[in-house]
């Protein structure tokens, strides 16, 4: 029953957002377009947090373990990972946000259990934070990919072809502009965070200025996820 009524809610999405001036009021209709919107942003929004967690969740167990363990996941965390979601835009882009919400969810409750495995049962310290997050982040894309692939959008995957490289150059053109505005964001607190560790006392100046991007990146998910939306 669930199925169906998603996939209702999905048919309702293509339709037009906006009705005719005579056909309804404008709180009617923007009524009617918020919920349009909140399908889409909704599993979003949840999404993003629960995978920008997994990393707050490997912070949080590192700084247990002492402040430069902290220190140093932090700057992993936020300096050498990327923000590679490629496989999160696909499904969005097929209103598939149900399935990237689920998925989300699962691993990072899957996370916290392993994170909680590897530091405090197994002993690993800092390189066992390292490794559960590494092993949440692979759980996480072969879960979406196996939805992908494993027949669950068969009118957008049909296997591998070379008409996935079709119009390659043009969504490259499109998306340059924004790509480039999202680096020199992400890179502008990044470098702060590369700057601090040249203070005195760098690893708790690291430590904090990594608590207040960890929060500020906590809510910049919202942000974001709310491109799906608009986008």
């Amino acid at each position: 029953m669930g199925s169906i009524d998603r996939e209702e809610a999905e048919v309702d999405l293509h339709q037009s957002l906006l009705a005719e001036p005579s056909q309804a009021h404008l709180p009617s209709r923007v009524w009617i377009e918020s919920k349009k919107l909140w399908l889409v942003v909704g599993p979003a929004i949840v999404s993003r947090l629960a995978g920008y967690s997994m990393g707050v969740i490997t912070q949080a167990f590192a700084g247990h373990l002492g402040v430069v363990q902290l220190a140093s996941i932090s700057i992993a965390n936020n300096v050498v990972l990327g923000f590679t979601f490629g496989l999160l835009r696909f499904l969005q882009s097929q209103l598939k946000n149900f399935v990237t919400l689920w998925v989300s969810l699962v691993v990072l409750v899957f996370h916290a259990l392993i994170s909680w495995l590897f530091v405090y049962v197994l002993d690993f310290g800092v390189v066992g934070a390292a490794v559960a997050l590494d092993i949440s982040w692979w759980v996480l894309c072969f879960g979406l990919l196996g939805h992908v692939t494993c027949g669950w959008c068969p009118l957008s995957w049909t296997g591998f072809s070379m008409e996935a490289f079709y119009g390659l150059w043009e969504f490259v053109k499109l998306s340059t502009a924004s790509g480039v505005m999202l680096c020199l964001e992400f890179w502008y607190y990044r470098i702060l965070i590369l700057m601090t560790g040249y203070l005195q006392n760098s690893t708790l100046a690291v430590d904090a200025l990594s608590i207040c991007m960890t929060i500020n990146g906590w809510e910049l998910m919202i942000h974001l996820a709310f491109f799906a939306g608009t986008g």
